[in-house]
């Protein structure tokens, strides 16, 4: 089972220069070899494109500065390519999972920068990493890698923040749960009402949110290509960032509690692309992260060897009774308590839902990790 480990790092300003120009270097010769990809009636190979925009490139007085950084991510930018779209092929006739992707696209300057290394292109010597033509440089080392790295990844985001990302082996560990099963109904108002009757809040992204939109306003007024232009972009960019650190922070705390405790963890597969259309929610939904804690929980349940089940969009989860299983029906979402009219049981609605979503777990109509067919798990 792979991961990946990813840690800051600060470097020179020596470095900072090379790292701009290898990350240029590999823009380049992204977007060369997908404006042939697009150009051509059939499919370039991996070897051809590598020959056409790196060989052959080199020795182009337009291009001869290829040859100053190294030549491993270079040829990865093209091997990346062939994946992407490999990926979009395999998600239109359905053999990839998920939700349809689309076709490439071209890489622009003041977006997030990546640059891969594989093995010979880089190497760990005690506290430090080194990367071929770029040097020595050295990561905070949170936490200790679990095996040898098979490649590294350096990242440089819109805010000017550099990263490491490894990608390393790891082996699932099974250890036992204290609990058998748990369901979870996530919201706006309580980021997850738990089935035992907790209610997790998410952190407060309002102050932050109205700083960038009073940013973003600024900056639709400022003149394109200029410096003031420049800092307001990284502004807002940083304050993206702190959003994206503190759901990030809150969602992988959650995540592990929920998983480290249970043994079958219930969610419900909710259509977050139709619920963004609502334009008075659409910002705050998009806060909360549901599908990121789906995907946490996801790869934590395959380390932890627990079990985790995404029951139907379409099970009536908020109409029906805990209880009793009496249907109610459709409920104002304003109405946050519930009394059945069958066992005379009241209900707080999201505590219901949480409820009937562990029920639901365990019986038909769910599908294993949201992909697949349906499953019944044994009672």
């Amino acid at each position: 089972m792979k991961a990946r480990y990813q840690y800051r790092f600060y470097p020179t300003d020596q470095q900072q220069q090379r790292l701009a120009q290898l990350f240029g270097c590999c823009r380049v010769v992204w977007n060369e070899a997908l404006a042939i990809c697009k150009q051509s009636e059939k499919l370039p190979s991996n070897n051809d494109l590598q020959k056409w925009v790196i060989t052959q490139a080199k020795k182009t007085p337009e291009r001869e500065w290829l040859s100053t950084v190294s030549n491993i991510p270079l040829q990865q930018s093209v091997i990346d390519l062939g994946v992407a779209y490999k990926n979009f092929f395999e998600s239109q006739t359905e053999k990839r999972q998920g939700a349809k992707m689309g076709l490439p696209r071209f890489k622009k300057k003041n977006a997030k920068q990546s640059a891969r290394f594989r093995i010979g292109g880089f190497s760990i010597k005690g506290t430090e990493v080194y990367l071929a033509k770029i040097g020595n440089v050295k990561p905070i080392w949170s936490r200790t890698l679990p095996s040898e790295p098979s490649s590294v990844t350096v990242i440089k985001d819109c805010a000017n923040r550099y990263f490491l990302s490894f990608v390393v082996e790891i082996v699932a560990v099974t250890m036992p749960a204290m609990n058998a099963s748990i369901g979870i109904d996530l919201g706006l108002k309580t980021f997850a009402v738990l089935s035992n009757g907790e209610k997790v809040q998410s952190p407060d992204y309002s102050s932050l949110d109205k700083r960038i939109r009073r940013k973003q306003r600024k900056l639709a007024k400022q003149v394109k290509g200029s410096k003031r232009r420049e800092i307001t972009r990284r502004q807002i960019a940083k304050l993206h960032n702190q959003i994206a650190d503190t759901r990030k922070d809150f969602l992988h705390k959650l995540s592990t509690r929920v998983v480290n405790e249970n043994q079958v963890i219930a969610l419900e597969d909710l259509n977050v692309s139709g619920m963004v259309k609502n334009r008075k929610l659409a910002r705050a939904i998009s806060l909360q992260g549901w599908r990121e804690f789906r995907g946490l929980c996801a790869g934590k349940s395959q380390k932890m060897s627990r079990q985790l089940i995404v029951i139907n969009r379409w099970e009536p989860t908020s109409q029906t009774c805990s209880c009793c299983g009496y249907r109610w029906g459709k409920i104002d979402l304003s109405i946050r308590s519930v009394l059945c009219m069958n066992c005379g049981a009241e209900h707080d609605r999201d505590e219901n839902a949480s409820k009937n979503i562990e029920k639901s777990a365990w019986g038909i109509g769910t599908t294993l990790n949201g992909q697949g067919a349906t499953v019944r798990l044994p009672r």
